[in-house]
């Protein structure tokens, strides 16, 4: 990657964009313990209850006419996505497949039989960058897209001018310009009564959700600071094939390219950071962070990240996340709050300051990834408004901008990156050598101006 794409620049040059990011009304999960300070209403730290406006969470979907649903995206996730979406409830298919790959397809179709005895008709798989747009057209009524998230933006865009229902993994974008496209689609779906739901599966999970209620009924108190997580080892890579072209190399290694996956930061630690904006019922407004590449092998990003964001109000949220072979590990999150601490390390639950447990979050036996899909297709059928989209692009631009700290190694604003004009990848998708590796660069904080 250029230096260019990570100057600071760069990225707050886009002063076109502040006409579209106002009028789609970004930034509107405000503060609620901010927005009274100003007023002189109450203290900072005073508790109050808000709106959780969570999802149906049934065991699984109400039956109702066939559901046809089309894949875009036949990877690992895409496969396990579509078996998802089939045990959610009766009356679903999968109708159509589509990927860059032939054996992505080929192989998705596959699974879908070997696990569920669903056939995929031959004439409904498709292949190759323009698949998306097949799939879409074939008859479908819900997309599901599971691409390396480069490609979201431009897929869930035409879906929903296609008037689908949507189920889309996160993250939904790498770059600012694509968190503008979705929340702007976001909004043409709700204009148009679809169904949008995202793969923050903790969204959707029973004892996360019951956790979240028992803080909103002033469980901890006011929530002042917290910490999450996301270390791990080393996810995976490819190397290089000499049968393969740049492109496809670039594609098949995609959790390695900061263009293609948003570095793990946002393709994985999304997931915590989400949380975090979910349980405080805000964003923070600007970051400060470092991070470095210790010992990724293939790509352009970084394997460590440490964040301090910082809230309107003054609170902090730390984020730290890790992809290293041999070092501790942890993937939760903990709320510090003015009565007690909640934390989801191990058993989701409340304590006090000396640790003595007070409440405990219950579970189901339901799989968050199969709940996501039963919530989407009850939503459809019981014609109930549910659209994720907007938050969690906010919960991905939050991200973005502790990358973009890291990168640069300065302070970097929320309202800076939804202003600005940062396009990350090539400007045209061919299968060829497109010298877009070899020219790409670590990011060096410190140097880009």
């Amino acid at each position: 990657m250029s230096k260019n794409n990570f100057s600071r620049r760069k990225f707050i040059a886009g002063t076109a964009a502040v006409g579209a990011a106002g009028a789609m009304g970004i930034g509107t999960l405000a503060s609620c313990a901010g927005d009274n300070q100003r007023s002189g209403a109450r203290s900072q730290y005073d508790w109050q209850p808000r709106e959780l406006n969570l999802p149906p969470m049934p065991d699984i979907a109400p039956d109702g006419p066939v559901l046809r649903a089309g894949i875009i995206g036949c990877g690992g996730r895409g496969a396990g996505a579509a078996i998802n979406f089939l045990n959610a409830g009766p009356n679903l298919t999968v109708t159509a497949l589509g990927d860059t790959f032939e054996d992505r397809v080929k192989n998705c179709a596959e699974k879908i039989k070997a696990e569920t005895g669903q056939e995929v008709p031959e004439e409904n798989q498709f292949v190759g960058f323009d698949a998306f747009q097949k799939v879409i057209d074939a008859g479908v009524d819900v997309v599901i897209l599971a691409t390396p998230p480069k490609f979201r933006p431009e897929h869930f865009e035409a879906a929903v001018r296609a008037r689908k229902h949507v189920f889309m993994e996160k993250p939904v974008a790498v770059d600012p310009v694509g968190i503008r496209q979705i929340i702007a689609t976001a909004k043409m779906a709700d204009a148009q009564g679809l169904k949008i739901v995202t793969g923050t599966q903790r969204r959707h999970q029973h004892n996360y959700i019951n956790l979240l209620k028992e803080i909103n009924n002033n469980g901890i108190g006011q929530i002042v600071s917290a910490n999450v997580y996301w270390n791990q080892g080393k996810l995976w890579h490819r190397d290089k094939n000499p049968n393969w072209s740049e492109m496809e190399w670039m594609i098949r290694d995609w959790v390695n390219w900061c263009w293609l996956s948003g570095d793990h930061i946002v393709e994985q630690h999304v997931h915590n950071i989400d949380v975090a904006l979910w349980f405080m019922g805000a964003h923070p407004v600007k970051a400060v962070g470092f991070g470095s590449r210790q010992r990724r092998v293939t790509g352009d990003q970084y394997d460590n990240f440490s964040i301090d964001y910082v809230y309107e109000d003054g609170r902090h949220l730390h984020s730290m996340c890790r992809q290293i072979n041999g070092t501790a590990t942890a993937v939760h999150e903990i709320f510090h709050g003015t009565k007690a601490i909640a934390t989801t390390a191990g058993k989701l639950r409340i304590v006090d300051a000396s640790g003595n447990e007070l409440f405990v979050a219950e579970g189901s036996e339901t799989s968050p990834y199969v709940q996501e899909h039963i919530n989407l297709v009850t939503c459809i059928r019981q014609n109930i408004p549910f659209n994720e989209a907007e938050q969690t692009a906010i919960a991905n631009m939050v991200a973005i901008m502790g990358r973009v700290s890291a990168y640069t190694g300065k302070e970097v604003t929320y309202e800076e990156m939804m202003n600005s004009d940062m396009k990350l990848g090539p400007e045209k998708y061919i299968m060829g050598n497109i010298g877009y590796a070899d020219k790409a660069t670590v990011p060096v904080p410190g140097i880009l101006e």
